[in-house]
Formats: structure tokens, sequence, C-alpha cells
């Protein structure tokens, strides 16, 4: 802090050894030792005062970074919901539109096309399909053996 060396520290005490005398010094001494203490704690709360600005002005720029970017991701989304809306609402107006194809008067219904024997399920491809109904047709098979 101060740019003292300890010759200068040794004349500075040898002059206050004379000018106050061996029944004061230590007092005084004391004295300027609290106040030097003080001086220093002063200097560091205002140091750590400081330093909690700085990090509080950091947090609030941080802050305001991340509500930007959350403001900025909503109003994206709130767009892709806005298109996504007008695509619905274009595709439910043409489809209201164009008329329903039916039937001619004189055909037939045609079935489900999930009309296969297999009971509902995960699908499965067609190799194990086949391999399921004809498992399931020797154990009918089997069955119809037994029962008769």
């Amino acid at each position: 802090m101060f740019d003292i060396s300890f010759s200068e520290v040794l004349v500075i005490a040898a002059v206050a050894l004379i000018v106050l005398g061996p029944e004061r010094l230590p007092s005084v001494a004391r004295t300027l030792g609290h106040l030097f203490g003080r001086a220093q704690r002063y200097v560091n709360d205002v140091k750590s005062d400081i330093q909690r600005e700085i990090e509080l002005d950091e947090l609030k720029k941080w802050k305001a970074s991340v509500e930007e970017t959350g403001r900025s991701i909503e109003n994206s989304v709130h767009t892709e919901m806005d298109k996504f809306r007008e695509t619905v609402e274009a595709g439910a107006e043409a489809s209201a539109m164009s008329p329903p194809a039916t039937a001619p008067s004189g055909a037939e219904p045609t079935p489900p096309q999930n009309s296969s024997p297999t009971p509902a399920g995960p699908a499965l491809p067609p190799a194990q399909s086949m391999a399921n109904s004809n498992a399931r047709g020797t154990e009918g098979n089997r069955e119809r053996e037994t029962a008769e």
C-alpha cells in the first residue's frame, strides 16, 4: 500500500519514542493499530460492496438476456402455431368444399380393410403373419381332430 522500507519504519519509531516518551508510546501504538485495523476493514467492506454490485449488474444483464431469449422462443412458437393453425383450417375448408366420394348406386359396399384373421395387436411383417396364421390353422385342426 505505502512504499515504506524497514529502515524508514525504524526511523519513524525512534522519532516517536523520543517525542512521545516510553510511557505513552505503547498506548499510542495500540490506538494507531486499532485505527489502522478499522481502516483496513472499511476498505475491505467497500471492495466487497463494489464486487457485489458488479456481480449484481452481471446477473441483471444475464437475466435480461435470458428473458429476451425466452420471448424470442415464445414468439417463434406462436408464429409456428399460427402457421399450423392456418394450414389445418385451409385443409378443413378444402375438404368441406370438395364433395365426398360416393360409391355408385349398384356397387356393393367394400369391407373394412382391417379384416384379416389375425387378432388386433402390433402389426407383424408378412412372413411372421403367415407363420402365425399357419400355426393357428394347425392348432385348429388338432382341436377338431380331438373333438371327433
